[in-house]
């Protein structure tokens, strides 16, 4: 993936969480891209080269919410869509989102409790 396709990456996924939080969001969605190289990513025993995988990273609390169903399940559609928007719809199959939930005291911004 060159340069220009990373760069529209970033930004697609962010706009992603920002579609689905608002943009007050923005400044907080960090986004780090870590490459694995062809046949070096595995489905089912076997290596795949049409896959992508997403962490995203968010507060417990999103999970204790009302709609915590209908939330996590924009993000999930927000941030797969994203990827197939910018590297091609034929990794729509492969691509994995996690929301990995992390507690108030053990999320800092700026070097501080989030509160």
């Amino acid at each position: 993936m060159g340069q220009q396709s990373e760069s529209a990456l970033i930004a697609a996924l962010t706009d992603a969480v920002v579609g689905v939080y608002g943009d007050w969001a923005r400044d907080l969605v960090g986004i780090r891209l870590a490459g694995v190289p062809a046949g070096r990513f595995g489905q089912g025993g076997k290596a795949v080269d049409t896959c992508a995988s997403v962490v995203l990273g968010v507060r417990a609390g999103v999970f204790d919410r009302p709609d915590a169903a209908e939330i996590t399940a924009r993000l999930g559609a927000a941030l797969t869509d994203a990827i197939t928007r910018v590297l091609g719809d034929d990794l729509r199959a492969g691509t994995t989102v996690e929301l990995v939930a992390s507690p108030p005291e053990r999320t800092f911004v700026g070097g501080v409790p989030a509160a």
